[in-house]
């Protein structure tokens, strides 16, 4: 099979000679039982292993209050028997949205998240106990978000960035470079959004900082001015603070949670986690760093990501069939995010780590992400495109031992176009009733969306 074949493996037997043949050093493990383990964050217990990423729908209430798909989507998710839920990206205020209907927390909204917290524990899965009655108390975590470059709050982006940035802006569009008075003034938009977060019932909140999104363009803002630029204190700046100012809000009430871009791929002075050198190769000096950092502030949750999904997909979202060529097997990419998920735990060993990676895999990630927690590479291991797919993976893993083929995300790609085309994203090919409908309406009469500099740029 060539770098850009699609995936054809049929066996075990022929995924680990795929494994040999691109010199993967992904490690295997047939005993799914790591994966079945809970695993305690403070005071709180994980019922088991496997997370749920923060998949973000475009489909809440022109508000911002959760929909009725939303609800659908969590409902499946909890009843799939995820020990973790990581509730998508939800705004901080209203110009921070990155479309008209992304979630987004604030008082008026509260009751909408209250009750989608409370369902996903009315509707959790049986314990395997096989007592009925009891139920498994997935952990969740909801994602507060600023989309910075990417916010759309209506009809027309209307961008808002740290820096500009030649790899990722395009020719034409207005952009507005957020002031420091302004990011001190969201970093308590951040404290209120995680308040009402606490309120509604979640475990913990994400400080979100990855895909280039405000709070991650941040970590990368070498060449801007003032309190929030230039040096590593400045770039960390406003994590550090709305962490602060997080937990001197709510005490030990919320848990604290971070996804974290650990490398982007993007040209230095212009990127984050990269050789100065070669942006194709991470440097994660300072990822580390500020792992520590974290952790040193009560942060117990670092979900590890990579890439940009508007500029290098391939990064941080391995496959076979896009609309670009990769360049490089999917397998490299895989890996790749792994060894940095693997790196990043070794830097703080106490803190809780989510791996990310294991979607493209198929039916054969299971067997990769306990291979990954039997070697302490992470303590979790996070789905994301996979859960679009086939949310009760989790529970055929319990009581099959195994995921099924059948059923397994293909790695089409198809839940990230409905969003590049402005619709309502879900597996057209799994939940093909609901979403083959809204993948034909978004794209009538659209043309491809994919900025044309990207491909020239991975």
């Amino acid at each position: 099979m060539s770098k850009h074949e699609k995936f054809t493996m049929k066996s075990l037997e022929e995924f680990r000679n795929k494994l040999e043949e691109t010199e993967s050093k992904l490690p295997l493990n047939e005993d799914l039982s790591v994966l079945l383990q809970p695993l305690k964050v403070g005071d709180k217990t994980v019922p088991n292993r496997m997370a749920i990423h923060p998949m973000e729908g475009c489909d809440g209430e022109e508000d911002g209050s959760p929909s009725d798909l939303v609800f659908r989507r969590y409902e499946r998710f909890a009843k799939g028997g995820a020990g973790l839920l990581w509730v998508e990206a939800t705004a901080v205020s209203e110009d921070g949205r990155a479309n008209p209907r992304q979630l987004s927390i604030n008082k008026q909204t509260l009751d909408g998240f209250k009750r989608l917290s409370e369902k996903i524990q009315q509707d959790a899965s049986p314990v395997s106990n096989g007592d009925s009655s009891q139920k498994l108390k997935p952990y969740t975590v909801i994602q507060l978000t600023h989309s910075g470059r990417y916010s759309r709050p209506s009809a027309k982006p209307a961008p808002i960035v740290a820096v500009r940035n030649p790899y990722l802006d395009v020719e034409g569009v207005d952009y507005k470079i957020i002031s420091d008075s302004e990011l001190e003034q969201l970093e308590d938009q951040f404290v209120e959004a995680a308040f009402l977060a606490k309120e509604a019932g979640f475990d913990a909140v994400d400080v979100k900082a990855c895909h280039r999104y405000l709070n991650s363009e941040l970590l990368s803002a070498f060449t801007r001015e003032g309190r929030y630029g230039g040096s590593f204190e400045n770039r960390t700046r406003f994590l550090i603070n709305t962490v602060e100012k997080i937990r001197d809000r709510v005490g030990d009430d919320l848990d604290i949670a971070v996804r974290m871009n650990a490398y982007d791929a993007i040209p230095h002075p212009y990127g984050w986690g990269v050789s100065q050198d070669d942006h194709h190769i991470p440097d994660l000096t300072e990822p580390k760093q500020l792992m520590k950092m974290l952790w040193d502030r009560g942060v117990k949750i670092v979900n590890v990501t990579i890439g940009n999904p508007y500029y290098n997909p391939h990064v941080n979202r391995p496959y076979d069939t896009g609309f670009y060529t990769p360049p490089e097997h999917p397998l490299v990419g895989a890996e790749r995010i792994m060894r940095i998920g693997k790196e990043l735990q070794e830097a703080a060993p106490e803190m809780m780590v989510i791996g990310t990676g294991f979607s493209w895999l198929r039916e054969y990630g299971p067997l990769v992400a306990a291979g990954a927690l039997e070697n302490d590479w992470f303590k979790m291991a996070g789905f994301g495109r996979q859960a679009f797919a086939y949310p009760d993976f989790p529970i055929d893993i319990k009581n099959e031992g195994s995921m099924i083929a059948s059923k397994s995300c293909i790695a089409c790609g198809k839940c990230s176009e409905i969003m590049r085309y402005g619709g309502k994203s879900g597996c057209v090919i799994k939940d093909s009733k609901v979403y083959v409908p809204l993948y034909q309406e978004c794209k009538k009469g659209k043309p491809n969306l994919v900025s044309k500099h990207l491909a020239e740029h991975v």
